[in-house]
């Protein structure tokens, strides 16, 4: 098998580059911030090594060699230095510290960009279950990471404590998957680390202390774990009496442009319909939200186009399980213009990128492959990448609700 090789190049700003499997828009790739260093894995397809950009290599030596290995780690510090280096010879398999640290990115990109979705079928991950296992995860890859890394898998242990009592009930179970005994050792060895105690944190040590027996053959996971319960879209339409419909379509839906949890991942959770009211023409828009999307104080808005023009913002207000808005446009009654309509949660939103349809579709397909593999994770013909703890307990809710 000939020696896999990967490009190692210094930017003018001194930062070194590390070349890895090219990646599609944000939402196909897996980040994790490391002391020195940014690391990224395209999600689609296959991973293996990441790529990385460099900006403090003296930081960065405390793990590059345990990730790409000694004459990578030699290479880089040879670019850095204004050295010219040859493209050194990667590992043939992940090490590792290599190996974990992509499932953390992972996780991470699962809590940011998870495609949930009523009208899909996709389920949410619920939330603590998948957090503690990013905190045992973080302390796991704790050689990579910065002071603030280090924090921020301290913060997630914290915040998700609730979620440990229900952890040890399913370790409890008759068929606990193979990754739970790893999971809660990496949090009880975390939280000793810090120095963090507590009644769950106590009533953890003691399961993990006593061996394993089963007491809890039936355990259904949906009643573990507190899962917010699939929603009803809204019933009746937005529309008054007055005017007739003229046009109707579907909007964009471009996951960038508005934070996790605001709108339900369909690439058809956004319509649009246009009416005439009198000379005039009005259009309403309907976008279906997400079960978490907040209720009071933050507002979404559209942006729409008409026949390509400048953009008309059109405020969107919470109402039962959708986002709604009506705009009334400048539009002579005589024309039948083109309508593009986009949501967006302004002051957050990054511009409108390229028409990523495709690219959202594949990460979907992604996230019911993997559904499958949590539902079935001893089935040889659906092999596939481990799953996480909250992947396994959403893919049992499917089953239940089905």
């Amino acid at each position: 098998m000939p020696e896999r090789r990967r490009a190692i190049t210094r930017a003018d700003d001194g930062t070194v580059r590390i070349a890895g499997p090219s990646a599609g828009p944000a939402f196909t790739r897996a980040v994790l911030d490391v002391a020195g260093a940014v690391l990224t894995w395209p999600v689609l397809g296959p991973t293996g090594l990441p790529a990385a950009e460099i900006h403090d290599v003296g930081q960065a030596q405390q793990w590059l060699w345990a990730v790409y290995g000694e004459r990578t780690a030699a290479a880089v510090d040879a670019v850095a230095s204004g050295t010219p280096a040859a493209e050194p010879a990667l590992p043939e398999q992940p090490t590792a510290l290599a190996g974990a640290a992509a499932r953390l990115a992972l996780g991470h990109w699962a809590a940011r960009w998870w495609p949930t979705s009523h009208l899909d079928g996709i389920p949410a991950l619920e939330r603590s279950l998948l957090g503690l296992e990013l905190a045992a995860l973080t302390h796991e890859c704790q050689q990579l990471l910065d002071e603030a890394g280090e924090v921020e898998g301290v913060e997630l242990l914290e915040e998700h404590l609730a979620a440990l009592d229900p952890l040890i009930r399913w370790r409890q179970s008759a068929a606990p998957p193979d990754q739970l005994d790893r999971v809660l050792w990496l949090i009880d060895d975390a939280a000793e680390t810090v120095g963090l105690d507590g009644e769950a944190l106590r009533r953890l040590r003691s399961a993990l202390e006593r061996d394993h027996r089963p007491t809890e053959p039936l355990l259904d996971l949906a009643e573990l774990f507190v899962r917010q319960q699939e929603f009803a879209l809204a019933a009746g339409s937005l529309h008054t009496a007055i005017g007739h419909m003229i046009a109707r379509g579907s909007g964009t839906n471009d996951w960038r442009r508005y934070p996790p949890g605001f709108v339900d991942s369909a690439e058809g959770a956004v319509s649009w319909t246009t009416y005439a009211v009198g000379a005039g023409r009005r259009i309403e828009i309907e976008v279906v939200a997400d079960i978490a999307a907040p209720v009071g104080g933050v507002r979404l808005a559209a942006e729409v186009h008409v026949d390509g023009g400048p953009p008309h913002r059109v405020p969107l207000a919470r109402r039962d399980d959708a986002w709604t808005g009506r705009a009334d446009l400048d539009i002579p009654a005589s024309t039948t213009p083109g309508f593009e309509v986009g949501i967006l949660l302004p002051g957050f939103d990054p511009g409108p990128g390229a028409d990523d349809r495709a690219a959202r579709e594949a990460v979907r397909a992604l996230a019911r492959h993997r559904l499958g593999v949590a539902a079935a994770p001893h089935d040889s013909e659906a092999a596939g990448p481990d799953p996480f703890l909250a992947e396994i307990a959403a893919a049992a809710a499917i089953e239940e609700d089905f």
